[in-house]
């Protein structure tokens, strides 16, 4: 029998009877459990970070669920991030950290966002802003203490607190925060982080010495909340933790009782019975080396599947692991399924939630893997699914796009 014809089923590209070729179906549920947790390693306040549409789970959905799960605040990147979320209705604290000396400052302060500022140019322009609008500005002062980014450098740092406090007595600042990133605090132990601590602290002590009284401080990141208690202050920023993948690198999602968000999925749309040495996909680079059963999955590189990943990735399909074979299209990637009992229309798992602690290698591959095999790391994985995937969220069960 042919390949696709077993039982009459009829080819199908339909998920939960949409027309989508994929979806990453998001458990909020995951994202809700992951908060609880971390809370209860970190003591502190929270900071759900949602930038870049909440590392590709959906910023709006994803901070309705962590605010209701205990979050004190949202963590963004731009002034256009953090207007989409209040003209959500989320009326929470958020931090907007990277803006344009040019940046349109008023749409923020109306907003009442709080503005990370890093240059006395930027604090200038926010200063005026807010004297436009009659309004002080809520601003968090960033600190560089190591990344050689955004923030201000030790010698930059006493003139931009000088200036910030002196904008302050003027009415059209308030100094709510200060804070930084550390630079490699996904490496337990590295003694970069006690540098950067000290240089926090440091930074801390000239901006209170100066006469500022910011109401948060804060410096840990995901990976500083989980395992370096030391760098927790008024708040730590969770990115990846929140949404289920272990900062540190470990394929397993149990290390720190997290789960992992996302599970990207798709059909299987072809089949094709070959001999051995048959070439699959362009080069060809793969030729098989047996006769074997290849199915096509309509997902590449536009979806998030990196080529460098080629050769290397699995995908979770007739309850058993099997080979991305062949170079990754744009549009379309190749599986080698050997003789399993695969027939048109069959789900495929491309990541998921993965093994539970001790079970055999033999489960759904996770992002922290496809990762692994892509010579990248999760955030760029997760973040990378494309715009074409739709994105179908679970609430109680009940699943919405």
């Amino acid at each position: 029998m042919t390949p696709g014809t077993r039982g009459r089923r009829a080819p199908t590209d339909v998920i939960n009877g949409s027309a989508q070729l994929a979806e990453a179906v998001i458990d909020l549920a995951a994202i809700a459990e992951n908060i609880r947790t971390i809370a209860a390693i970190a003591r502190t306040g929270l900071m759900a970070v949602v930038k870049a549409d909440g590392f590709g789970h959906g910023a709006v959905p994803v901070a309705r669920t962590a605010l209701g799960a205990g979050a004190d605040w949202l963590g963004v990147t731009s002034a256009t991030e953090a207007v989409a979320l209040r003209s959500a209705g989320i009326d929470a604290p958020i931090l907007s950290w990277l803006h344009r000396p040019d940046e349109d400052f008023t749409r923020l302060i109306a907003a009442d966002v709080d503005i990370a500022v890093s240059t006395t140019t930027h604090l200038r322009a926010v200063a005026n802003a807010a004297t436009d609008l009659g309004v002080p500005a809520a601003v968090q002062l960033k600190a560089d203490v190591g990344l050689s980014r955004n923030g201000a450098s030790g010698d930059e740092w006493p003139e931009l607190v000088a200036w910030a406090r002196k904008h302050e007595a003027e009415g059209s600042v308030r100094v709510h925060g200060v804070w930084s990133h550390l630079t490699n605090a996904d490496v337990p132990g590295c003694p970069s982080i006690g540098r950067e601590l000290s240089t926090f602290r440091e930074a801390l002590r000239i901006a209170r010495d100066a006469g500022l009284d910011p109401e948060v401080a804060h410096l840990a990141n995901s990976a500083a909340t989980l395992a370096a208690p030391e760098t927790r202050f008024d708040l730590c920023r969770i990115g990846l933790a929140m949404y289920g993948v272990d900062p540190f690198g470990a394929t397993g999602p149990r290390r720190f009782g997290l789960r992992p968000a996302m599970t990207l999925r798709s059909r299987v749309i072809n089949l094709k019975r070959v001999p051995g040495g048959t070439g699959v996909s362009y080069g060809p680079d793969h030729v098989t080396n047996r006769p074997t059963t290849l199915a096509l999955l309509p997902l590449g590189y536009a979806d998030g599947l990196s080529r460098t990943a080629e050769g290397r990735a699995w995908v979770w399909l007739a309850g058993r692991r099997c080979p991305i074979v062949g170079r990754i299209a744009m549009d379309q990637c190749v599986a080698d399924v050997g003789d399993l009992p695969v027939v048109l229309g069959d789900p495929v798992v491309v990541f998921g939630a993965g093994a539970e602690p001790g079970s055999p290698d033999t489960a759904e591959p996770t992002a922290a893997e496809w990762a692994q095999w892509a010579g990248t790391n999760p955030h760029e994985v997760l973040t990378g699914i494309g715009a074409r995937v739709a994105r179908v969220h679970l609430r109680g069960g009940a699943a919405t796009s």
